[in-house]
């Protein structure tokens, strides 16, 4: 700030006379300021590769070095209760924020925020495609995998916010906020397409002179626009509160369609040149549809009111009103239904709930709430989907589908204090939810039935004790069930039959249902506790487990499994000294099968360590370091069924099943800030980080996946990544 004052021939009084002529004498006379800034550079090690991970959305993947910029300023007016702040944090970066604040204590309040925040793609992509992240891409075969150009895809975000809130005397608030959001780029997309198929007959196989499938690697172009507008009116009193809102939401999204072009010949199954099959290319040509405008529109009132010192109820009524309406033309879409414009979408949603909690004596509180909520799809039903089969083929026909959704829930709860320390609850919950008639015209694949309604109820105890002198503590246990109403079994788009009692009458053997439908019981169990047996430690200790199983078939998702462990230490050897650690491991599991296929055991199992120390070896240095290590495995157990075919097996004896998929991070942080002066220090930032990732879905043994046009996705299964930064930070008041 000197060399600035310098620079331009400016003098502190000169500056100090500026600002008593904006603010004017008296401001000037009682205000006080605050401003500091910090200014520096930083240097990142590797290349872009080797930062994927690491820069991901901090800012620091593109180039090696970067400069550093922090700024703040406040004005405090005790005479007027005004405040004025201005904060800038990583102006040298492309995640810069920018946040301005002038208030009246207990009158107003005003504020702007100014955001960027950029996505980079960790996956570095290969390719010959022309115009990537356009909407009219040209798919280009490589003649090699690795010999075409690399993607940087990224995404950038740029938003503005505006909020302004007002007191009216001692009862009223108003609030209103206006927030844009502009959003650009590109992000990893794609289409494919194997032939024959029901809905494509006349579509080629694949033979020894052409390919009948291919997947493409198409980036999706993304130019839009999310603005949402909030507006709220609070009263409030010795005994009742209201607030009455609205909340709007608006979505534009310039890029209506993909349009890519796809070349006469791609890759073969055993990645050889090869002509497109009859009908193929056509298909991979058609426009595919980007996510269209919409908006909704959401009023509610919440509020409470109390009956007396010891009663009060409190309850929330809204409506919501989405839709979606662009135009098919407009978006370059063709083929829809005669007399069909758009899609005409349209969802309203009401909401009820109320809650009342009482204290009838002493050491007992009740609480009961109910809760329903109702969506109403209107969405006009329209033969979307009609494929005219060859000859002797079917024709296939069938709709779109409504969705509404009903949900009902209720709880009910007492809680008795025992004695100064120990205290008990106990609860109950119901839930139904009601899907609505199932659209019978519409398709439904991939699952043997449906079900239109759902109820679960459920019980939960709780016993806590209260911190005294060194421990607290709770243990909680949770059990819920879910069954439903009768199943309905989809006909390939030709309607449902309904099947006749909640239990399935066909057989269930093989039958897969989904796992939001399917009868189930859930058991959950969690013990949580602090203690701190001397004034410089103290440990937090959690522990908790869940089990899911489900009913009604032996195929499909049959049971599912939870546990966690966390221990959090910290300890103060002194004034200038403390460390804190934590240490957790959590653990999935996910048993399904499928009829005459694999039975798997998915198991995931995630260890996080972590250790820190902050410390002042001196008056004038301040110095921190943290230590980070975390290990996410999965692993997939895989076995077969009995009437498994001979080809599964002989794959399954071949290969051993899928790979274990690992990811493993360690991160060193160092800090350190020596104080120069009163109003200036300089602080150095290290972090070095390492991250480990085998994930076969894009390569497996250094083989990257390959599309077929020879597009490669790749990502550095190793990466090293030293961050070194240092800044002067000059404060003045």
């Amino acid at each position: 700030m000197k060399a600035i004052v310098r620079k331009f021939g400016w003098r502190k009084s000169v500056v100090a006379m500026a600002v008593l002529t904006t603010f004017g004498p008296a401001y000037a006379q009682t205000s006080e300021m605050e401003a500091s800034v910090s200014a520096g550079a930083g240097a990142v090690s590797g290349n872009p590769s080797d930062r994927a991970l690491f820069g991901q959305y901090n800012g620091l993947r593109k180039d090696d070095a970067y400069g550093l910029l922090d700024a703040y300023y406040s004005r405090r007016n005790a005479a007027t209760g005004s405040i004025v702040e201005l904060q800038g944090l990583n102006l040298g970066l492309d995640t810069r924020e920018l946040k301005f604040l002038w208030k009246r204590q207990g009158d107003w309040r005003f504020s702007a925020d100014y955001g960027e925040l950029t996505r980079r793609e960790p996956y570095t992509i290969n390719t010959g495609l022309v115009g990537a992240g356009s909407t009219n891409p040209q798919v280009t075969r490589l003649g090699a995998p690795g010999s075409g150009s690399d993607l940087d895809l990224k995404i950038k975000r740029t938003s503005l916010g505006l909020a302004f809130s007002r007191f009216f005397g001692q009862a009223f608030q108003f609030e209103a906020s206006l927030k844009g959001e502009k959003k650009e780029g590109a992000r990893i997309f794609g289409i494919g397409m194997a032939c024959p198929s029901a809905f494509a007959p006349a579509c080629g196989p694949t033979t020894t002179a052409n390919t009948g499938s291919a997947v493409l690697l198409l980036p999706e172009p993304i130019d839009a626009r999310h603005a949402q507008v909030e507006a709220r009116l609070t009263y409030a009193d010795a005994r009742l509160q209201l607030s009455g809102g609205y909340y709007g939401s608006f979505y534009n999204n310039s890029k209506s369609t993909l349009n890519p072009g796809i070349p006469g010949s791609l890759n073969g199954p055993l990645g050889n040149e090869l002509p497109l099959s009859a009908g193929l290319q056509s298909i991979l040509s058609l426009p595919v549809a980007l996510p269209p405008d919409n908006q909704a529109h959401h009023f509610d009132l919440t509020g409470g009111y109390a009956f007396t010192p010891t009663t009060r109820a409190n309850f929330k009524f809204a409506y919501a009103r989405a839709t979606q309406t662009q135009d098919f033309a407009g978006a370059g879409l063709t083929g829809a239904p005669a007399g069909i414009a758009n899609l005409d979408g349209r969802v309203d949603t009401t909401l009820a709930q109320v809650g009342i909690t009482s204290r009838p004596i002493a050491k007992l509180m009740l609480l009961a709430e109910a809760r329903y909520e109702d969506r109403d799809d209107q969405t006009p039903i329209a033969l979307y989907n009609q494929v005219n089969g060859a000859l002797g083929n079917p024709v296939f026909t069938f709709t779109n589908r409504n969705l509404p959704y009903t949900k009902t829930r209720g709880r009910l709860q007492a809680t008795y204090q025992f004695t100064s320390a120990y205290q008990g609850s106990v609860g109950a919950n119901y839930e139904k939810i009601d899907r609505g008639t199932v659209t019978s015209t519409s398709s439904v694949t991939g699952i043997s039935a449906l079900r239109s309604e759902t109820e679960e109820t459920g019980f939960r105890v709780e016993l806590r004790r209260r911190m005294t002198e060194t421990f607290s503590g709770a243990i909680a246990l949770e059990t819920t069930d879910r069954d439903g109403s009768n199943w309905l079994v989809p006909n390939s788009g030709l309607g449902v039959t309904e099947v006749s009692g909640p239990t399935l009458t066909f057989n269930s053997a093989t039958a897969i249902l989904m796992p939001t439908l399917a009868d189930r019981r859930r058991d959950k169990a969690k013990l949580s506790a602090a203690w701190q047996p001397t004034d410089a430690l103290s440990l937090q200790l959690v522990a908790e487990g869940g089990e899911d199983k489900y009913k009604g078939s032996d195929q499909g998702l049959r049971k599912t499994r939870m546990t966690l462990f966390s221990l959090d230490v910290n300890y103060v050897f002194s004034d200038e000294w403390s460390v804190n650690g934590y240490a957790s491991r959590g653990t999935q599991r996910l048993n399904q099968s499928k009829p005459a296929g694999y039975i798997l055991a998915f198991d995931n199992t995630a260890i996080n360590l972590g250790l820190g120390v902050v410390g002042k070896p001196s008056e004038r240095l301040d110095l921190g370091a943290n230590l980070s290590y975390g290990n996410d495995r999965n692993e997939y157990a895989q076995t077969l069924d009995a009437t498994a075919n001979p080809g599964s097996v002989a794959l399954l004896a071949a290969t051993g099943g899928l790979p274990d998929i690992v990811f493993r991070s360690t991160e060193l942080k160092l800090f350190g800030k020596y104080v120069l002066t009163k109003a200036s220090a300089v602080r150095l930032d290290a972090i070095h980080q390492r991250f480990k990732w085998n994930d076969w879905a894009y390569g497996y043994n250094g083989v990257p996946f390959t599309y077929s046009d020879n597009t490669t996705v790749t990502l550095k299964p190793v990466q090293n990544v030293t961050f070194v930064g240092l800044t002067y930070i000059y404060a003045w008041r």
